[in-house]
């Protein structure tokens, strides 16, 4: 094995992340690629108003389904049979997608899409954690933030590019062969990382998991669409649900063999990044939801239009995480998550004075300040939090920031929309213009963005500056180590994948 000196392994990213950060990119891109072609589908394929933004919604809520296995499946499978699976799951449904001739083919491919792509994201953090060495996670963690913000910023630029010269279906017609080629190369360059390990699943866990969370992130997605009645009872139903998984896990715990780990919890770290990263996330999608509205139906902006003027902040985000992570492996994280967390409430403050005059500008200099604080706060949290989890259970723990980052994407969109269709409402049966009631009803949205994400500054204040975690989970009571922690990582198998370990 060649030597690998601090200095030498601190200019270098390892192979293996590499790989699963184009993976990612490549099929995360697909979660917010058909926002834009909501109208052609209801003309191509006949559907109406209500059912089209389905190609959308159904992604998200398998999404949410699957990510609460995944942590369980990484245990049991190697890491190219993972990889295999996934991408191969991925490229079966975005090849159905191209030639779908009807919408509900067209739902079923983005359920096959979905389910692929819920495995990368864990999969890529629990690689990551396990191959990187402590002193070097933040550069590293850093890199993979382009994957994971720029992806879904790039969705709907590249798609309202796609749409102004072509159909709907050139947007998985042009994403298949890329994804071909990313899952050829990796699997020719993909090493395995750690051992898999024997296990059965226990089934009424992958139900209650399944029901439970796509439940609540249905009923999330449906506030604003009339009476609150019906996802009112969707949600208690999830949460019903998720509270009978949680009291199974704990059971299963006893036994060694839940189907997600919730001893995570016990490490403080892990949940304050938790805590933070889920609020963070809800401001961001939030956001996401509001500013296209403002520039299109307030503005009259087209979607292109529209793409390009937030292009800059998505980019902002990505291309900074490199630096972030660097500023974190030299100084750690508060110096970092609290100027950002700060930012991200001064930015949310700011769009509440948004009128239908404010300059561009101003408009684009604020999205950058979110996406910018966003970016200080996502890596130093991900790392700090996983940090401090023991080795055996970095796959639990990603699952679980995956899965909360689903549900709070659909609260934040549930949120921001039900505030400012019930302003905008009573504003206009008052009286009052509707074009005004509308941007009333946006401000007092971001209003409320912006007065949860004090959260995100408590909890900054709350973190440490590095993780207190060792190979071992220090943070974790002694409860959790019932056997031997296992060094799942052979360094011999890496000698040509640039391993960086302690």
């Amino acid at each position: 094995m060649p030597d690998l000196s601090a200095s030498s392994t601190k200019q270098r990213t390892p192979t293996v992340i590499r790989l699963l950060v184009l993976a990612t990119f490549t099929v995360i891109l697909n979660e917010t690629i058909m926002i834009n072609a909501i109208p052609r589908l209801k003309t191509d394929l006949n559907v109406s108003a209500e059912t089209a933004p389905w190609v959308s919604t159904v992604f998200m809520l398998t999404m949410a389904a699957v990510i609460p296995v995944t942590g369980w499946f990484l245990q049991r499978v190697t890491t190219r049979q993972a990889y295999a699976l996934a991408m191969g799951v991925f490229l079966v449904g975005t090849a159905i997608a191209a030639i779908a001739p009807t919408f509900a083919v067209l739902l079923i491919s983005r359920v096959v899409q979905a389910g692929g792509t819920a495995v990368m994201m864990p999969l890529l953090m629990t690689t990551l954690m396990t191959v990187v060495s402590e002193e070097d996670r933040g550069r590293v963690m850093g890199n993979v933030t382009l994957a994971i913000s720029v992806a879904p910023a790039m969705g709907p630029v590249i798609s309202g590019l796609v749409l102004q010269i072509g159909s709907w279906r050139w947007l998985f017609a042009l994403v298949l062969p890329i994804a071909g080629a990313v899952t050829v190369f990796g699997l020719r360059k993909l090493e395995n990382v750690g051992d898999p390990q024997a296990g059965s699943i226990d089934w009424f866990s992958v139900a209650f998991a399944a029901f439970g969370f796509g439940g609540l992130v249905y009923g999330l997605s449906k506030f604003g669409e009339g009476s609150a009645t019906t996802p009112a009872l969707i949600i208690a139903g999830g949460v019903a649900l998720i509270a009978i998984f949680v009291f199974r896990q704990l059971s299963l715990q006893r036994k060694g063999s839940p189907l997600m780990d919730l001893r995570i919890l016990l490490a403080p770290t892990y949940t304050k990044s938790l805590v933070l990263m889920a609020v963070a996330f809800l401001a961001m999608m939030g956001s996401m939801i509001l500013l296209p509205l403002y520039l299109q139906n307030l503005r009259g902006l087209s979607p292109l239009q529209t793409g390009l003027l937030v292009m800059p902040g998505g980019l902002a985000m990505g291309l900074l995480g490199p630096t972030v992570g660097k500023i974190f492996d030299r100084f750690g994280g508060r110096v970092l998550v609290i100027p950002g967390a700060i930012g991200i409430t001064a930015a949310l403050a700011g769009f509440t004075q948004l009128s239908l005059t404010s300059p561009y500008v101003v408009l684009v200099a604020l999205h950058v300040l979110l996406m910018v604080s966003l970016a200080g706060a996502f890596t130093p949290v991900f790392t700090l939090g996983l940090g401090a989890l023991p080795m055996h259970l970095y796959s639990y723990g990603s699952s679980m920031l995956a899965t909360l980052q689903q549900v709070a994407a659909a609260f934040g969109t549930a949120l921001v929309v039900t505030v400012m269709t019930s302003r905008t409402n009573h504003l206009v049966g008052s009286g009052s213009n509707p074009l005004d009631a509308s941007l009333s009803g946006m401000r007092l949205a971001f209003l409320v963005s912006a007065g949860l994400s004090v959260v995100v500054i408590l909890m900054a204040v709350l973190l440490p500056n590095r993780s207190a975690a060792t190979a071992h989970g220090a943070e974790i009571p002694d409860v959790v180590h019932d056997a031997e922690i296992p060094d799942v990582v052979d360094e011999a198998e890496f000698s040509d994948v640039e391993l960086v370990k302690d």
